[in-house]
């Protein structure tokens, strides 16, 4: 077959995007969209103008547009920062199953940090409706910063932190959000350390969305309550289990629990932290649970195997990812609500929590 010059340069010609029809017309993308879902709060005047953008850039809608216009999609975007931790892996893969289950593709677009700039770049990446739903990961400051810079016309559920979720979600009224009970969660583990006989629970915190977070926040609530003292947080550099080694030996060194009264009870904010807790006890020649009662977050797939196993607060993170994709009312199950409260976390004991000396 004879391919003209003509015929391959046509073929070769760049495909208009609603991006380029919202340029050439002087309105916004979601007002594209909404010209070609007929939607009805779109005055003569723009639609006309956006009609003529449509023609002169021979702008064909994708069949994703369509999909989403009633109802599907074919492609459901992730925002998510680092996928190597636990919560965020499990919880993507949720999504991954319950997307192939509605026969829908996942992509992924990963936050390499919470900077302005960064989040905005993703964000405009993912905002043509015509590339489908979006679902945000806000476990963190970037997560929650990408989230309530989404436009309103881009179809969008979110799993978050619980007390986070709802404020953020406040800003973004057409986002929907799932989350887990981290309050109670940390109440749970920390009235199970009281119980055992300790005279106060210290706190190796993980990094939050806000300057208190909701497992920081239960923790205090259960020693206020109880009369206990209430010891500042430690802070760990970062989310890594070298980060939280070196601010256990810090804490554990430092004789913060009183004039005679070693640190005998830790709550760590994932089981990450704590397996570097069990190697500064170590390192320090303290026995768990003897001299110290340690107790995480998450129940990784090892904990269980740890030496002593890991007393944690199990998570179902895959749910949690099943039910975000479910709020986003593709395929057959959708969620009446717009705010989902996850199973609630499960204290599993083991061998690392005991009675003090």
């Amino acid at each position: 077959m004879v391919v003209t010059g003509n015929t391959t340069a046509a073929a070769q010609a760049p495909t208009a995007s609603i991006r380029d029809v919202a340029r050439q017309a002087g309105v916004s993308h979601v007002t594209v969209s909404r010209v070609i879902n007929r939607h009805p709060n779109v005055s003569p005047a723009t639609k006309e103008r956006v009609e003529a953008a449509i023609e002169a850039l021979g702008f064909r809608p994708s069949s994703t547009a369509r999909a989403l216009a009633s109802g599907g999609a074919h492609q459901v975007t992730v925002i998510t920062s680092d996928t190597s931790l636990y919560g965020y892996a499990s919880t993507l893969r949720g999504v991954e199953e319950a997307a192939r289950a509605a026969g829908v593709g996942v992509a992924i677009s990963v936050l390499d940090s919470a900077d302005p700039q960064v989040v905005q770049a993703a964000v405009d990446r993912v905002s043509d409706p015509r590339e489908g739903a979006v679902i945000v990961l806000a476990f963190d400051k970037a997560g929650v910063r990408a989230m309530e810079s989404l436009p309103p016309g881009v179809r969008t559920a979110a799993a978050v932190e619980s007390i986070v979720g709802r404020r953020a979600g406040s800003k973004k009224k057409a986002a929907a959000w799932a989350w887990f009970d981290d309050t109670a969660a940390a109440r749970t583990a920390t009235e199970h350390l009281l119980a055992l006989g300790h005279r106060t629970v210290h706190h190796l915190a993980i990094p939050s969305s806000t300057r208190v977070g909701d497992r920081q926040r239960g923790w205090e609530q259960i020693l206020t309550e109880a009369g206990a003292p209430v010891p500042e947080p430690v802070r760990a550099r970062g989310w890594t289990t070298a980060d939280a080694h070196a601010a256990a030996l810090d804490l554990l060194r430092s004789g913060r629990g009183g004039p005679g009264e070693p640190v005998t009870a830790l709550l760590c904010g994932n089981d990450d932290q704590a397996l570097g807790v069990l190697r500064a006890a170590r390192d320090l020649g303290l026995s768990v649970p003897g001299d110290l009662s340690v107790v995480g977050f998450d129940d990784v797939p090892g904990a269980a195997f740890y030496a002593p196993s890991l007393t944690t607060v199990r998570f179902d993170f895959a749910a949690l990812g099943r039910r975000t994709f479910e709020l986003l009312g593709i395929g057959q199950r959708s969620s009446d609500s717009s705010e989902v409260v996850v199973p609630a976390p499960e204290l599993v004991i083991r061998e690392s929590s005991g009675p003090p000396r």
